[in-house]
This record gives C-alpha cells, structure tokens and sequence, in this order.
C-alpha cells in the first residue's frame, strides 16, 4: 500500500539533485560565455538536421554539439562529418538527458569559450520536457508530418519550451497540417512562445530562426 508514496518520494529526490546540478551546469556555463540550447523533438523530428543547417548559418560563431540516444552513435558521426566537435551520450534506455550526463559530456567536448552548445536530447515528447539541464534556450521541433494536434497531446513539452521550430515545412500542403491551428493552441498553453516555420533542406525560415538565436545567444 505504501508503494506509491515511495515512488514519489524518490522520484522528488532524483528531480532535486538534477535541479542542484543544473543550477551547477547554468552557472559553469555563465563563467565560460557558453550559449547551451536544449533541443527536445520527437525520434525523425529533423533535429540533426535543423542543427547542423543552424550551425553552417551562425557563420565564425563557434559551435558544438552533444548527441543524446538510447544507443548508437550515427547523429554524432554525422554532425562530425560537418565539421562540428561532437560527444556522444547514449542512455541504454532512458528517454532523456538530465544534467549530471550533460555535465559529463561537457568534459569530453571540445567547445571553445563563447561557444553556442547545441544538446540534442533523446527523441521524446513526455520525459524530456521535465529536466532541466542548465541550458539557456530550450527548443522544441515538431515536424509537419506529426499533426497539428501534439499541443492537446503533450502541453507540458509545449508549455515548458521558449522556441518552436515547425521543421520540414515544405511538406506541409502534402500531409494537411495546419500552422495557424498548430500556433493557436500551442500559444493558448504559453503565450510567450517564440515559433518559427522552416526547413532545414531548402532554407526556408532559417535566416530568421538563425538572426533569433544569434541575438538570443549574444544577450549577458
């Protein structure tokens, strides 16, 4: 009978050291001049993609990127491939981030002081939205062929996210997904929701996705 009450118990515990370590991480972050952007999405939500294409737009603007996944490595290597230091973190099943992996893996990652640090977290819509991992921005990319109706599904990724990025926008008129509807009811769970519609592939919207960011991350 007693089972429920311990579970909470320990999963308030497992919440309260990840919130010490990332207020930990925000402040390590601060001292370096590192700009750590938290990117949630779903498993083929173009995340990858849409970074690497960020990356090439930031121009002299340093960058790197730590990978999350339940296993492989095939995301890191790819990004690798563009030229950007890349670490690995693979969960062996947990479905997301928390702050001690990130702190590890900023160990291992060659990011230069001033740096924009992408974190591209493990696919998901639920378990993500709930740790904090020190970061400045936090991301949320939802593709088109995913339906404008994830708001009424998962609010709490919605509601906790400060950017929305609409990816793979020119397959919209193909899949009947409704921007408008989608930013009303995202908007109706956080009013202060900065969305931007873009694909990674042809540019569109990624200037000023990309003049967004900059600012965002210029700002002390």
């Amino acid at each position: 009978m007693n089972k429920p009450e311990a579970t909470v118990r320990i999963l308030e515990k497992i919440s309260k050291v990840n919130d010490v370590i990332a207020s930990e991480n925000r402040s390590d972050f601060r001292a370096r001049r590192l700009s750590v952007v938290n990117v949630l999405g779903s498993p083929g939500s173009g995340k990858t993609t849409l970074i690497a294409a960020t990356a090439e737009r930031l121009g002299g603007r340093s960058v790197a990127v730590i990978e999350g996944d339940v296993a492989g490595r095939v995301d890191a290597d790819f990004l690798a491939s563009k030229g950007l230091p890349a670490v690995q973190i693979n969960t062996g099943g947990g479905c997301h981030l928390d702050a001690g992996m990130v702190r590890e893996a900023m160990r291992e990652l060659a990011a230069h002081d001033g740096a924009i640090v992408f974190v591209e977290n493990v696919g998901n819509l639920i378990c993500t939205a709930g740790y904090d991992l020190g970061e400045r921005v936090r991301v949320l990319a939802l593709s088109t062929p995913e339906g404008d109706d994830k708001p009424y599904k998962y609010p709490g990724i919605f509601a906790g996210a400060e950017v929305l990025l609409i990816t793979k926008s020119d397959l919209a008129p193909y899949v009947g997904f409704d921007a408008e509807a989608l930013k009303e009811r995202a908007r109706s769970l956080n009013p202060d929701l900065v969305i931007f519609e873009v694909c990674a592939r042809s540019g569109e919207g990624m200037d000023a996705w990309r003049d967004w960011l900059a600012a965002r991350c210029g700002e002390e």
